[in-house]
């Protein structure tokens, strides 16, 4: 059983989720920042939100709980639900928007690959899943990733392919997506045009 509680403004958007296993809150704003860091009682999940907000140069707040005492999974696979949530309430009618966007971030010797289409058609291509990433960050691995994503895609219609060009490590891989992640929605959310990026006159 859960609920759900949507507000919205144009390019702002607050949702709750609240389930047995986690309550969440998550307030996103496409154009300005917001002051509070993510809460979520688990530091990394904190720490990949907090590069998410800064890379995509969104406003991002995120209130948290879940039952960590059994392992990330139901915390980090509801936030990126409720985070879709929102973001697909923030963008509205998605008229103006880029609507693609992608990006290559290296961390160290690891290097990511995000292409994003805010396309209203939910599709997550997360090619990491076949590799061999050992390791976890915190707990949390890229199957936990993989999750979250998943989440948002559903919740917030994106078409998402996700590509490891190299790297093994999970805290670096899991970091470098997030940040390819962010960069590519920052481009794909720009307001560009009074249009649709649609010939079906519809996102």
């Amino acid at each position: 059983m859960w609920t759900m509680a949507p507000t919205a403004t144009p390019r702002r958007a607050t949702f709750q989720r609240t389930t047995s296993e986690t309550d969440i809150t998550v307030t996103l704003d496409l154009d300005a920042a917001l002051s509070l860091p993510p809460a979520t009682g688990h530091g990394f999940l904190d720490h990949m939100l907090d590069a998410l907000a800064r890379h995509a140069r969104i406003g991002l707040e995120v209130q948290a709980t879940g039952d960590l005492h059994i392992e990330p999974h139901h915390l980090v696979e509801d936030v990126g639900i409720t985070l879709g949530q929102a973001l697909n309430g923030a963008l509205g009618d998605r008229r103006g928007i880029e609507r693609y966007g992608s990006a290559f971030v290296p961390m160290d010797e690891t290097l990511a690959h995000v292409v994003v289409d805010l396309s209203g058609r939910a599709h997550l291509a997360f090619e990491p899943e076949r590799l061999d990433v050992w390791g976890t960050a915190g707990g949390m691995t890229h199957y936990h990733l993989r999750e979250f994503l998943r989440g948002l895609c559903n919740h917030a219609g994106v078409t998402l392919h996700v590509r490891l060009l190299a790297g093994r490590e999970a805290h670096h891989v899991i970091e470098a997506i997030v940040k390819a992640f962010a960069r590519a929605l920052r481009d794909a959310v720009r307001v560009t045009s009074d249009g649709l990026a649609s010939t079906k006159g519809l996102l």
